[in-house]
């Protein structure tokens, strides 16, 4: 994906969506973590854990808590570097990339939903959906136009004007799903995105998150601990003591 120009903005909610989970046979997957090993000081959080996403996939990463499913999703984004094995998207070796790269990357084809949101407190939640485009330098108004095109897609345009802490913990779960999505990325990580959320709103939460990224084609890399949330993706990957299982039984 090309970066977004300055004055304009990537495709949003009425885009036409590419095919989800569609890769041809043999193709080079979008996204592979292979072999990957990382500690902090002494203790192990990854100890050989391999993950491959393709194209429009939507894969839910298991595992009890302290298992390592975070650091992974941490590895397979950039956010931290794995100690050894492979991390490459799109054929790209992300070890192997200056900082300044790879975070451009995420900024550019990478969206980010975790478990308490992250919303920045002092911008509205307008503002704080339209920031990623606002980094690359899109001009405000044509910013601000797919930020209020998003939060409508995540029926929540009426909380525009507020700010975070003005709005309820679901409705600020649904603003971080439309922030990680307003700039079209290729690859969302979800890390616990209803953990902090009751049932009703985990539902809708994760509802609306799955038929967004369906819509643009986006990947989803869903972190969680519930059979429920794992429930809306194509496949499931267990993660045990740093190592990851064989996926278990594609969804129909």
């Amino acid at each position: 994906m090309t970066a977004p120009h300055a004055g304009s903005a990537p495709p949003g909610p009425g885009s036409a969506p590419a095919e989800p989970g569609s890769a041809p046979a043999g193709a080079e997957p979008l996204l592979v973590g292979e072999d990957v090993h990382k500690s902090f000081g002494t203790t192990a959080a990854l100890a050989g854990a391999s993950l491959r996403v393709d194209a429009g996939d939507m894969v839910a990463v298991m595992g009890p808590s302290g298992s390592g499913k975070s650091t992974l999703l941490h590895c397979l984004a950039g956010i931290v570097p794995a100690d050894s094995g492979e991390v490459r998207y799109r054929g790209r070796d992300l070890r192997s990339m200056p900082d300044a790269e790879r975070s451009a990357l995420r900024r550019r084809e990478f969206g980010f939903v975790f478990q308490f949101g992250q919303l920045v407190p002092e911008l509205t939640c307008l503002e704080n959906v339209a920031l990623p485009l606002r980094l690359e330098r899109v001009h405000r108004r044509a910013a601000e136009g797919r930020a209020a095109e998003w939060l409508d897609r995540l029926e929540v345009g009426d909380v525009a004007g507020k700010r975070p802490g003005e709005i309820s913990g679901g409705q600020a779960q649904r603003v971080a799903v439309a922030r990680a999505l307003v700039t079209a990325p290729r690859v969302v990580f979800a890390d616990e995105p209803t953990g902090a959320l009751d049932s009703l709103n985990g539902e809708r939460v994760m509802r609306l998150l799955t038929a967004a990224a369906r819509d643009t084609g986006a990947a989803v890399v869903l972190v969680t601990h519930e059979a429920r949330v794992a429930a809306y993706a194509d496949r499931e990957v267990v993660v045990r003591d740093g190592r990851t299982r064989a996926d278990l039984a594609v969804r129909a």
